[in-house]
């Protein structure tokens, strides 16, 4: 006979592609709205559900994980980032949990090196400027930005995002810094023409630009604080493409009116949606909507890594990315 098909509920709406191929393999419930599930919703999906597979809107505790059925077995994320999953709660009641990691490195890269210019060259400004119909034709000294070549870059967290971010910069001739939990390797450093600083205060207040790529976990929790983002020079600009937790959003906010610091780009926020109104309102930051993964290709490839971790559960594997606490 053949086998049952294991039940699988989807939190959000995902890229077609994927739920249709979720579809065919799996029993499968899929939102019919792009909203996040109410907790009553998320509690009562893992009640019934073999696998669940949530996203980062979705905060998945011990408390909720207390309410999970016994069929609850595996929670396959749909993104690389768990940091909203309580994975050794999960752990300990015999859930797995899998990611999506790699798959978007290379768009957060990307979106890191737009903020770098957006903010730098004050490009926000100039499209306000042509939205508005203000612009009454080129003056010498008119939205006047910075050259990016010869800058310092510090990049704080050189892992697969940090060294793409590398990258990109070294070809736009910046020069390329970091400071890490552990040393690259010295091929790896030499490859990519970076400069380590075991000091991260010493790396931040040397830089002119400051990029964010670590995750978030206890010990980055507001790791650029008051006290670290005062040793930026005043002529510094911070970018944020990994978690808004890791800045201490209010004393940015208070230092980017006072000029404190020259500019920020940030698509990820503190407290989520909930973003600062002070900061909303100046013209040398630049916002963005948590768009670091927001390519086509990107969300396809995190629903095709969350196909092969559900499909290899259901074979009686391991999924290939399986995150454990002493991963986090």
């Amino acid at each position: 006979m053949p086998r049952e098909r294991l039940s699988v509920v989807v939190t959000r709406r995902l890229p077609e592609p994927v739920e249709t191929r979720l579809s065919e393999l799996f029993d499968v419930q899929l939102r019919t709205d792009d909203t996040p599930m109410t907790r009553s919703e998320l509690a009562a999906a893992m009640r019934h559900a073999d696998v669940l597979v949530p996203t980062v809107t979705d905060t998945i505790d011990a408390a909720l994980l207390g309410q999970a059925g016994e069929r609850l077995k595996l929670i396959a994320n749909y993104g690389a980032g768990v940091d909203h999953i309580d994975v050794a709660t999960a752990r300990q009641r015999g859930i797995l949990v899998s990611n999506t990691p790699g798959v978007l490195t290379d768009d957060t890269a990307d979106m890191t090196m737009a903020l770098i210019l957006s903010v730098v060259r004050r490009i926000p400004e100039g499209l306000a400027v042509m939205q508005k119909g203000d612009w009454d034709g080129w003056a010498p000294t008119a939205l006047l930005g910075g050259r990016i070549a010869g800058r310092r870059l510090g990049i704080l967290g050189m892992g697969r995002i940090g060294q793409a971010v590398a990258r990109r910069a070294s070809a736009f001739g910046m020069q390329v810094h970091y400071h890490n939990r552990r040393r690259l390797r010295p091929e790896i450093e030499a490859d990519l023409e970076a400069t380590y600083w075991e000091s991260l205060d010493q790396m931040v207040a040397r830089m002119d630009v400051v990029s964010i790529n670590c995750p978030s976990t206890p010990s980055t929790f507001h790791l650029m604080n008051a006290r670290r983002l005062k040793l930026m020079k005043p002529t510094a600009v911070i970018i944020n493409t990994s978690r808004g937790e890791v800045i201490d959003e209010h004393a940015l906010t208070r230092m980017l009116r006072a000029g404190e610091i020259a500019g920020a780009g940030l698509d990820v926020y503190e407290h989520g949606t909930d973003i600062n109104p002070r900061l909303r309102e100046l013209n040398n930051v630049v916002l963005l909507p948590h768009m670091g993964s927001a390519t086509v290709e990107g969300r396809n490839e995190m629903g095709e890594k969350v196909l092969i971790n559900i499909k290899t559960f259901e074979d009686g594997h391991r999924p290939p990315d399986q995150v454990v606490p002493s991963m986090l």
